[in-house]
């Protein structure tokens, strides 16, 4: 397996996530301050979806202070599912009923000993409920029409 990961600061949290994916025996391709490059947060968010978008990583991992702007900006790209989780329970149903592709968490609030559970919801494996495959299709579909909605 190889994940994508980045993050605009280097902290005890992103050194629990390298660590733990180690640990785990996954490949991880690193953008950001924690791979060496002074990246602000909509650029490390942007390497990693297209790193999950083109097939280059089966999933991706994104942290930036509140983990928000990381998820805004990743869901910016045509393929990512980006869910912003503070616990291994909201992790499990970002898994199951959103289809998410990349996990976004705050360097602010989750801690480096709860990285390992936070994970294992991750990469535990999981199948879409077939009662939200509608909603994720529609997802699909707003992406393909984004270009040609009309604001009013």
């Amino acid at each position: 397996m190889k994940v994508s990961f980045g993050a605009d600061d280097a902290t005890p949290v992103t050194e629990a996530i390298l660590a733990e994916l180690r640990r785990r025996g996954v490949e991880a391709v690193v953008h950001g301050k924690p791979g060496g490059e002074a990246l602000p947060w909509a650029w490390v968010a942007e390497a990693v979806a297209r790193d999950v978008a083109a097939g280059r990583a089966d999933c991706g991992i994104l942290c930036c202070y509140t983990g928000t702007g990381v998820s805004i900006a990743a869901n910016k790209v045509p393929g990512v599912r980006a869910a912003l989780c503070a616990d291994p329970e909201i992790v499990r149903g970002a898994r199951r009923w959103n289809d998410a592709n990349v996990l976004c968490l705050s360097l602010l609030r989750t801690r480096p000993e709860d990285v390992p559970a936070i994970l294992d919801a991750w990469f535990a494996p999981v199948e879409v409920d077939p009662e939200e495959r509608p909603s994720i299709d529609h997802l699909a579909d707003l992406e393909s029409r984004a270009g040609n909605v009309a604001v009013s």
